[in-house]
């Protein structure tokens, strides 16, 4: 018997809290995994006996299949017309984790490395994009007031995961191999099934009565002709060229570096450590509606591409002994900045598009994510063979994350002008800035009062 959705209206609360917990788990076992996978290149490019950039595009296949296929928003879209409007999130999200693990147990097969292109990047990426879009767009149609809290929360499963998931991992490919880690990572990833099963259907007063008709509409494509969203949309494609790079790399770095293999891992763990935290403290800073979110959106953003060079230029530990407490203070600080910006980059969509549109622009942002998630990590694995370490690696995607930043400035609320204005009237939040409301500066989301801005 199917379960009949809740009422009409945000609940804010309510069911929408084992919403978050279902995405938090689904995010962990996604990106929270591809961050931790990084540990097993080193081990797959001497078995296959090539190089860091062959390795890399495992990873990279990986996170380009996930997001640019992430673009199936219910119930919009060509994938989604096909899937999600007739069967709805939870089903989607279901069959996602069944994909997701068989890519794991058929590439545990694996005879070359085109076998884990197919089955690590291909397939497993595949199910990835079928259960992180449709679960973090549900969260945000649950809340309203504490949505950037709530997104906050299920984004921390990154973090979290990669906190467990690194030693995990390094203790599985010692003792099993890299074949025995990976059908585990099978069994593991099983369960994106039962988080999928939690993701309760919600009608809102902001959805279409109808589907979109046409291929600009269907695919939301028409969001590009408003000036804010394409701004956002092309600081954030260029700064995912080097945003996904440490997801790859960062493990291999610290290895480099001449740390064990479980120091390595224990760079992985705090930069994760440090990547939680922030996106729960930096999804109650932005709900408070002090500071407009596009400029913290540009601030962590520029914040993160600081602490990837600083990455990238710490010196060689002496011995393998060593904790490497330069390269630990620095990945921590990279992954306070880095998960701020994790949180702001999807908190401030339902502003920019409003509530009914989230999932759709959520689908758009990370095609174009993939774009830099695909060239990215190959790029990097391409400079550390000709240059022997990833220094220049980090150095490059630093500044491509730093000069992405400055994209941001474009957006509305992003500079204070020079002479205060009154407010304008607040839109609802199921409309969102870029519908037509004159003169609306972008809002926190849910904010119960607009954040007076000035103009010249």
């Amino acid at each position: 018997m199917a379960m009949a959705p809740p009422p009409i209206g945000t609940p804010d609360g309510g069911w929408g809290w084992v919403v978050a917990a279902a995405a938090f788990t689904v995010n962990g076992l996604s990106y929270g995994l591809l961050r931790s996978l990084g540990l097993a290149l080193p081990d797959l490019a001497e078995y296959f006996d090539r190089t860091s950039q062959d390795t890399a595009w495992i990873s990279a296949l990986a996170l380009a299949v996930q997001q640019a296929a992430s673009e199936e928003p219910p119930p919009r879209g060509p994938v989604g017309s096909a899937l999600s409007t007739r069967w709805g999130a939870r089903p989607v999200v279901m069959v996602g984790g069944i994909l997701t693990s068989l890519g794991f147990v058929f590439s545990a097969f694996a005879g070359s490395l085109l076998h884990l292109y197919l089955g690590l990047g291909v397939l497993v990426g595949s199910g990835w994009a079928l259960v992180f879009a449709p679960a973090l767009g549900t969260v945000s149609r649950y809340f309203s007031r504490r949505r950037v809290l709530a997104v906050g929360l299920a984004l921390t499963g990154n973090g979290a995961s990669s906190l467990l998931l690194a030693p995990v991992l390094q203790l599985l490919l010692d003792t099993f191999g890299w074949r025995g880690a990976l059908l585990l990572l099978g069994a593991i990833t099983l369960h994106l099934t039962p988080c999928g099963a939690l993701l309760r259907p919600l009608e809102l007063p902001g959805d279409p009565p109808a589907p979109p008709r046409g291929p600009l509409a269907a695919l939301g494509l028409d969001l590009f002709a408003h000036r804010a969203f394409l701004v956002f949309a092309l600081g954030t494609a260029l700064i995912a060229g080097g945003y996904f790079v440490p997801y790859v790399h960062l493990a291999p770095h610290a290895l480099d570096r001449g740390l064990g293999g479980y120091r390595a891992a224990l760079v992985v763990a705090v930069a994760a450590v440090a990547d939680a935290g922030a996106r729960l403290v930096c999804g109650w800073l932005a709900d408070q509606g002090w500071v407009p979110l596009p400029r913290l959106l540009a601030v962590f953003g520029a914040l993160t591409g600081l602490g990837l060079l600083a990455v990238g230029l710490v010196p060689v530990v002496g011995s393998e002994e060593g904790w490497g407490g330069s390269l630990l203070a620095v990945a921590g600080a990279y992954g306070l900045s880095s998960g701020c910006y994790a949180t702001l980059v999807f908190g401030v969509l339902p502003g920019l598009v409003g509530i009914g549109g989230v999932v759709q622009a959520t689908g758009l942002v990370m095609m174009l994510m993939s774009l830099g998630g695909l060239l990215g990590p190959p790029l990097s694995g391409f400079l550390r063979d000709e240059t022997g370490d990833f220094t220049a690696s980090f150095l490059v995607c630093g500044s491509l994350v730093f000069s992405g930043s400055f994209i941001y400035m474009g957006l509305p609320g992003t500079v204070p002008s020079c002479s205060p204005a009154s407010p304008p009237a607040t839109p609802p939040p199921e409309r969102g800035e870029l519908l037509p409301i004159p003169q609306v500066a972008l809002l926190s989301s849910g904010a119960p009062h607009s954040t007076q801005e000035a103009t010249c």
